[in-house]
């Protein structure tokens, strides 16, 4: 697709948990979003058991989409253990998963990984004690990684992150305090505020906040699909940012209305009507 007036906008939203009853089911979502946007990003637990029917399923559903799609997995495509045939289905089906690596779109460069659990600041998970939670921080280390090596391959100026777990507390706010070290990790953040990514969006808290800041100031989104659904309840759930191409801090777009407001002042409500 061509760019508008140099801006490249993103849909984006997380969580869709296709089973292999969802036939039909998403694919209106797509097609809203299809029609608002320039990409479709995919913010993890793209499957709701990590099937390879699930993910059939997924690719159907996306079939008509004529756009480019990309994303990342998330915990519940691992489920089953069938994650790289998860990955090889929606590739044939057009769909770009990142783990680890870089895709530029039309001036926009994007980076994904699934990213990993481990708690936020000072109350992180340290590797500390037994080989079993050594193992568990170290996870989150690679996937923090990971990420720095896509982010620091981009050439672009514009960069966007793409995660399923979060970087920062503030976007799994309204959680369970019992389950927030589950929902991401500040190793995370680090990266993208050392390479200053212009937007971030993940998924996986499905009653978390929809947005928040990383200590720099990069603009981060919840774009779990519960979560869009209670902030868009009577529209298409998902956000559409508008990211200038050349320069500039991207924009969030409304339905309709005043223009969009720079995500540097506040977000706006950026499903489609």
């Amino acid at each position: 697709m061509a760019l508008n007036g140099h801006v490249l906008r993103v849909a984006a939203v997380g969580d869709v948990h296709c089973s292999k009853s969802s036939q039909g089911t998403l694919q209106p979502l797509f097609a809203r979003a299809a029609e608002r946007a320039d990409v479709l990003v995919l913010c993890g637990d793209l499957t709701d058991y990590g099937l390879a029917d699930e993910a059939r399923v997924l690719a159907r559903e996306l079939s008509g989409i004529k756009m480019p799609v990309l994303g990342v997995l998330g915990n519940h495509d691992f489920e089953s253990g069938h994650a790289e045939e998860v990955c090889a289905i929606l590739g044939e089906a057009g769909v770009r998963v990142l783990d680890g690596d870089g895709v530029e779109i039309q001036g926009v460069g994007f980076a994904g990984v699934k990213g990993f659990a481990g708690g936020f600041g000072s109350r992180a998970l340290q590797s500390w004690g037994e080989p079993v939670l050594k193992s568990f921080v170290r996870e989150a280390v690679e996937e923090a990684l990971k990420l720095e090596a896509a982010l620091a391959r981009l050439r672009t100026a514009q960069r966007v992150a793409v995660l399923h777990y979060s970087p920062i507390r503030a976007t799994v706010e309204n959680e369970p305090d019992e389950i927030m070290p589950f929902l991401g990790s500040s190793r995370l953040e680090e990266p993208i505020n050392r390479y200053g990514a212009a937007l971030v969006v993940h998924g996986h808290a499905h009653h978390g906040a929809p947005e928040g800041r990383t200590s720099t100031g990069v603009p981060v989104f919840n774009v779990a699909l519960p979560v869009l659904k209670a902030l868009f309840a009577d529209q298409p759930p998902f956000r559409v940012f508008e990211i200038p191409v050349d320069a500039g801090p991207p924009i969030t777009s409304p339905p309709s209305g005043p223009a969009p407001t720079s995500i540097a002042t506040r977000a706006v409500e950026a499903a489609a009507p």
